[in-house]
C-alpha cells in the first residue's frame, strides 16, 4: 500500500490546480432544486456530472429521468470477485437567502486561507467533487479499482427527495449492491473526525391561516373580526410547552426511549457545551427538559417555525387587519416515527386550537424516515480504519441532528446497509449565507475515499 499512496499523492499533487478548476466549475452552476427558476440549473448539473464521470473513467454514466429533477447514474463493473458498492451525494443545494450577508457571492467560489466559500462548497457538492477526484486518481495511478462501484448522484435532496424513493423501485436490479456509502455527512464538534450512525427522519408542512378575503382596514374592523397573523402565532404558541416538550397530541406515541447504553454513548463524546455556546454568542441553550444537548439534537424529535410572514413588511406603516398568514414547520424525528402520521397529528390539532373566526389549512410539503446504523457493521468499521489512515485519529460515532431522507429508502426499498462516511466541518454554515468547507478536510476526504476502497475489497458487507 505504501507504493499506492506515493503514486496517489504524486498525482494528486500534479493534478492541483486542475482539480480546483473543476471544483469551481462544478460549484458556479446554481443547482437549487427547491426553486422552478433553476430547473435547467439543476439538469446542466447533472450534465456536468455525467460528462465528468465519463471523462475519468466510469463507464455507463446517464442523466436518468425521475419526473423531477434528473438523477445521475454510472458504474464500473470490473471486480467480479471483490463487494459492489453504491456511492449517494446530492448535487442539488439550498437556496442562498438572505443574500446581503453572503461576503461573496454564492455562486463564484472564492479561497480564504484554508476555506472555500460558495453555495454547496460542503453540503454536497464538495463530497461529491471529492468522491470524482479519488475516483480519478485511483483509475490514472492503478487502472482498475479494488471494489466494483456504483455511482448515483440525485437533484432533489434539499427539496425532500419527492421523486427518488420511486426511482429506486423501478431501478433495483441495476442499483443491485453490497453496500451503500452516503458521503453528505461531516464531522463531530471542533472538526473531530466522526461516522455518523444515526440520523433523524423529517416531517415538514404548511399552515395557512385565512380570514376575509382582502386585507381589511384596522380602524374600521380592529376589535371585530380576528386577525389571521394574531391567529397563527396563537397557534405557533400552542405548538410547544416552557419545558420544550411537543404538545401535539400522540406525537411521543412511537418515539423509542433512550436506552442506558445510548445515554452514555452521547454522554462519551467530546463535547463542550461552554464553548459550542460561545460560538454560536447566544445566552443559553433550550430544549426538552431532561436531556443533554446532544440528546436532544441526535436522539429526540423536535418542531421548528422555518419561515413566518404575513400583512405589510415594508417601511413605514400600512394599518390593515391581513387577509392570511402563513408558516412552515419541520418536525425532526427519531426512530419510530412515521412522517405521515406526525403530520395527521399536527393537522388534527391546528384545527382543534385555532381560534374562530379564520379558517386553517395545513399541507404536507415533505418528508423522510429516521435512520440508525450498527457500528459494529463490517464497512462501519472499515470507515473508521479509512478515517483513521488518513486523518491520523481514530473517528467517535455520533448521531447527526439532521435528515437524509434517502438513506431509509435504502435500507426499505433496496435492503442494502448503509455507511454515513462525510468529513465536512461541523460549522461549514450548510444552508446558511456563507457556506464553506476546510480545504484540508476535503483534501483529505479525497484520500479517505480512495482508502476507503481498499478497506472494503476483501470484507464481507
Amino acid at each position: 500500500m505504501p507504493d499506492r499512496e506515493t503514486a496517489l499523492e504524486t498525482h494528486l499533487d500534479r493534478t492541483r490546480d486542475a482539480r480546483y478548476e473543476s471544483y469551481f466549475a462544478f460549484l458556479r452552476i446554481p443547482s437549487i432544486s427547491a426553486l422552478p427558476e433553476h430547473a435547467a440549473d439543476c439538469r446542466r448539473t447533472a450534465s456536468w456530472l455525467a460528462d465528468a464521470l465519463t471523462s475519468i473513467g466510469i463507464e455507463h454514466a446517464e442523466v436518468s429521468e425521475t419526473g423531477g429533477h434528473p438523477v445521475v447514474y454510472a458504474d464500473w463493473l470490473h471486480a467480479p470477485e471483490a463487494p459492489t458498492v453504491l456511492v449517494y451525494g446530492h448535487y442539488d443545494v439550498q437556496p442562498v437567502d438572505p443574500l446581503d450577508l453572503w461576503t461573496s457571492p454564492p455562486f463564484d467560489p472564492v479561497i480564504d486561507g484554508d476555506r472555500l466559500l460558495a453555495r454547496g462548497a460542503a453540503d454536497d457538492k464538495g463530497q461529491i467533487h471529492a468522491h470524482l477526484m479519488a475516483a480519478q486518481a485511483i483509475l490514472e495511478t492503478r487502472g482498475r479499482f479494488p471494489v466494483n462501484l456504483k455511482f448515483l448522484f440525485e437533484g432533489e435532496e434539499e427539496s425532500g427527495s419527492v421523486n427518488l424513493t420511486r426511482w429506486l423501485e423501478a431501478n433495483k436490479d441495476r442499483l443491485a449492491a453490497d453496500v451503500v456509502v452516503v458521503s453528505d455527512t461531516g464531522f463531530f464538534e471542533g472538526n473531530r473526525p466522526a461516522i455518523t450512525t444515526g440520523l433523524r427522519g423529517l416531517m415538514y408542512a404548511q399552515i395557512d391561516v385565512t380570514g376575509h378575503d382582502v386585507d381589511l382596514h384596522s380602524g374600521g374592523f380592529g376589535g371585530t373580526v380576528e386577525n389571521p397573523a394574531n391567529a397563527l402565532a396563537q397557534i405557533i404558541a400552542a405548538l410547544k410547552g416552557p419545558d420544550g416538550r411537543i404538545r401535539i397530541p400522540g406525537f411521543y406515541d412511537d418515539v423509542v426511549p433512550l436506552s442506558k447504553n445510548d445515554r452514555a454513548e452521547f454522554a462519551s463524546l467530546p463535547f463542550d457545551e461552554g464553548a459550542f455556546l460561545d460560538h454560536l454568542g447566544l445566552p443559553s441553550l433550550v430544549g426538552e427538559v431532561g436531556y443533554t444537548t446532544l440528546e436532544r439534537r441526535g436522539g429526540r424529535p423536535s418542531l421548528d417555525v422555518n419561515g413566518i410572514w404575513s400583512g405589510f413588511t415594508g417601511a413605514g406603516a400600512k394599518t390593515i387587519i391581513p387577509a392570511h398568514a402563513h408558516a412552515k414547520i419541520s418536525c425532526r424525528l427519531v426512530a419510530a416515527q412515521e412522517p405521515h402520521r406526525i403530520f395527521e397529528q399536527l393537522n388534527g390539532y391546528v384545527d382543534e386550537i385555532a381560534p374562530p373566526g379564520v379558517r386553517t389549512t395545513v399541507t404536507f410539503l415533505g418528508g423522510g424516515q429516521p435512520s440508525l446504523t450498527s457500528r459494529e457493521l463490517p464497512a462501519t468499521r472499515a470507515a473508521a480504519r479509512a478515517i483513521e489512515a488518513t486523518f491520523g485519529v481514530a473517528p467517535v460515532y455520533m448521531r447527526d441532528g439532521g435528515s437524509i431522507p434517502v438513506t431509509a429508502s435504502f435500507a426499505s426499498v433496496l435492503g442494502l446497509p448503509v455507511v454515513l462516511l462525510g468529513f465536512v466541518q461541523p460549522d461549514c454554515n450548510a444552508h446558511a449565507p456563507n457556506e464553506w468547507i476546510d480545504l484540508h478536510n476535503y483534501e483529505t476526504g479525497i484520500r479517505t475515499f480512495a482508502r476507503m476502497w481498499d478497506e472494503l475489497a476483501d470484507v464481507r458487507t
